[in-house]
Protein backbone atom coordinates (compact mmCIF):
# COMPACT_ATOMS: atom_id res chain seq x y z
CA UNK A 1 0.00 0.00 0.00
CA UNK A 2 0.87 3.51 -0.88
CA UNK A 3 1.12 6.54 1.73
CA UNK A 4 -1.40 7.80 -0.04
CA UNK A 5 -3.92 5.15 0.37
CA UNK A 6 -3.33 4.84 4.35
CA UNK A 7 -3.88 8.60 4.71
CA UNK A 8 -7.15 8.49 2.91
CA UNK A 9 -8.31 5.58 5.14
CA UNK A 10 -7.28 7.29 8.13
CA UNK A 11 -9.32 10.50 6.94
CA UNK A 12 -12.41 7.94 6.24
CA UNK A 13 -12.62 6.71 9.55
CA UNK A 14 -12.63 9.34 11.70
CA UNK A 15 -15.70 11.04 11.50
CA UNK A 16 -15.38 15.03 11.43
CA UNK A 17 -15.60 17.01 14.43
CA UNK A 18 -18.12 19.98 12.95
CA UNK A 19 -20.61 16.99 12.26
CA UNK A 20 -20.44 15.99 15.91
CA UNK A 21 -21.07 19.92 17.22
CA UNK A 22 -23.40 20.30 15.30
CA UNK A 23 -25.64 17.48 16.26
CA UNK A 24 -24.43 18.20 19.87
CA UNK A 25 -25.54 21.89 19.01
CA UNK A 26 -29.11 20.38 17.72
CA UNK A 27 -29.92 18.28 20.81
CA UNK A 28 -29.32 20.78 23.12
CA UNK A 29 -31.25 23.32 21.46
CA UNK A 30 -34.11 21.45 20.47
CA UNK A 31 -35.98 21.70 23.80
CA UNK A 32 -35.61 25.51 24.05
CA UNK A 33 -37.58 26.10 20.70
CA UNK A 34 -40.23 23.19 21.05
CA UNK A 35 -41.00 25.14 24.66
CA UNK A 36 -40.69 28.58 22.80
CA UNK A 37 -43.46 27.47 20.17
CA UNK A 38 -45.51 25.37 22.50
CA UNK A 39 -48.76 27.41 23.50
CA UNK A 40 -50.08 28.27 26.75
CA UNK A 41 -53.58 26.85 28.28
CA UNK A 42 -55.95 28.89 30.54
CA UNK A 43 -54.70 29.83 33.91
CA UNK A 44 -55.73 27.93 36.70
CA UNK A 45 -55.33 27.54 40.65
CA UNK A 46 -51.53 26.13 41.45
CA UNK A 47 -50.25 27.31 38.36
CA UNK A 48 -47.23 29.11 37.93
CA UNK A 49 -46.71 32.32 36.24
CA UNK A 50 -44.31 34.76 36.05
CA UNK A 51 -44.76 38.85 35.72
CA UNK A 52 -44.58 40.58 32.94
CA UNK A 53 -41.65 43.03 33.17
CA UNK A 54 -41.21 44.94 36.54
CA UNK A 55 -44.23 46.39 38.22
CA UNK A 56 -45.80 47.93 41.10
CA UNK A 57 -48.50 45.69 43.12
CA UNK A 58 -50.86 45.82 45.97
CA UNK A 59 -50.25 43.47 48.75
CA UNK A 60 -53.60 41.84 49.36
CA UNK A 61 -53.99 41.64 53.06
CA UNK A 62 -56.13 38.72 54.95
CA UNK A 63 -58.97 40.07 57.57
CA UNK A 64 -56.30 38.91 60.45
CA UNK A 65 -53.26 41.18 59.09
CA UNK A 66 -53.48 45.06 59.23
CA UNK A 67 -54.48 47.07 56.37
CA UNK A 68 -53.73 50.78 55.44
CA UNK A 69 -50.10 50.49 56.13
CA UNK A 70 -47.38 52.55 54.38
CA UNK A 71 -45.99 49.42 52.68
CA UNK A 72 -48.87 48.30 50.83
CA UNK A 73 -47.23 47.85 47.73
CA UNK A 74 -44.36 46.22 46.55
CA UNK A 75 -42.01 45.63 43.57
CA UNK A 76 -42.04 42.64 41.24
CA UNK A 77 -39.13 42.01 39.85
CA UNK A 78 -39.13 40.76 35.93
CA UNK A 79 -39.95 37.05 35.62
CA UNK A 80 -40.45 36.81 39.02
CA UNK A 81 -42.62 33.57 39.60
CA UNK A 82 -45.98 33.50 41.05
CA UNK A 83 -48.30 30.59 41.92
CA UNK A 84 -51.91 30.97 41.38
CA UNK A 85 -54.17 31.19 44.08
CA UNK A 86 -57.78 31.52 42.62
CA UNK A 87 -58.08 32.31 39.04
CA UNK A 88 -59.97 34.62 36.97
CA UNK A 89 -62.82 32.67 36.52
CA UNK A 90 -63.47 33.01 40.72
CA UNK A 91 -62.96 36.65 40.27
CA UNK A 92 -65.95 39.22 40.05
CA UNK A 93 -63.63 41.30 38.69
CA UNK A 94 -61.21 39.34 36.45
CA UNK A 95 -58.23 39.84 38.17
CA UNK A 96 -56.02 36.67 39.43
CA UNK A 97 -54.76 36.31 42.87
CA UNK A 98 -51.06 35.20 42.67
CA UNK A 99 -48.20 34.13 45.77
CA UNK A 100 -45.04 35.20 45.33
CA UNK A 101 -42.49 32.69 45.31
CA UNK A 102 -38.96 34.31 45.31
CA UNK A 103 -37.00 37.17 45.49
CA UNK A 104 -33.70 37.46 44.98
CA UNK A 105 -33.87 40.61 47.39
CA UNK A 106 -35.42 40.48 50.11
CA UNK A 107 -35.70 44.20 51.33
CA UNK A 108 -38.55 46.78 50.66
CA UNK A 109 -39.46 47.21 48.02
CA UNK A 110 -39.25 44.07 46.83
CA UNK A 111 -42.26 41.78 47.10
CA UNK A 112 -41.76 39.57 49.89
CA UNK A 113 -41.73 35.80 49.93
CA UNK A 114 -45.64 34.34 49.91
CA UNK A 115 -47.52 37.71 50.02
CA UNK A 116 -50.72 37.60 48.33
CA UNK A 117 -50.79 39.97 45.47
CA UNK A 118 -53.67 41.26 43.13
CA UNK A 119 -52.81 40.66 39.20
CA UNK A 120 -54.38 41.47 35.62
CA UNK A 121 -53.88 39.33 33.23
CA UNK A 122 -52.13 41.54 31.30
CA UNK A 123 -48.92 41.84 33.84
CA UNK A 124 -48.14 37.76 33.93
CA UNK A 125 -47.05 35.52 31.48
CA UNK A 126 -47.55 31.85 31.31
CA UNK A 127 -44.02 31.00 30.60
CA UNK A 128 -41.06 33.26 30.43
CA UNK A 129 -39.03 34.42 27.41
CA UNK A 130 -36.18 31.97 26.45
CA UNK A 131 -34.73 34.11 24.12
CA UNK A 132 -35.42 37.00 25.08
CA UNK A 133 -32.97 36.43 28.56
CA UNK A 134 -30.03 35.26 26.95
CA UNK A 135 -28.57 38.80 26.43
CA UNK A 136 -29.47 39.67 29.55
CA UNK A 137 -27.76 36.46 31.49
CA UNK A 138 -24.63 36.46 29.02
CA UNK A 139 -24.28 40.22 29.76
CA UNK A 140 -24.61 39.83 33.59
CA UNK A 141 -22.22 36.62 33.50
CA UNK A 142 -19.65 38.64 31.79
CA UNK A 143 -19.48 41.24 33.74
CA UNK A 144 -19.01 38.52 36.90
CA UNK A 145 -15.97 37.47 34.77
CA UNK A 146 -14.39 41.20 34.76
Amino acid sequence: MTAASTSDESNRSKPPLWSIGLAVVIILVAPLVLYSLASTGPIRDGDTVFSEGEQHVQIRHTATEQSGKADDTCLLDPNSPLIVLHSPIEQADGSIIAQVQGNRVGAWPCCPVHAKVPLKSHQICQKPAVFGAVPDRLTNWFSRLR
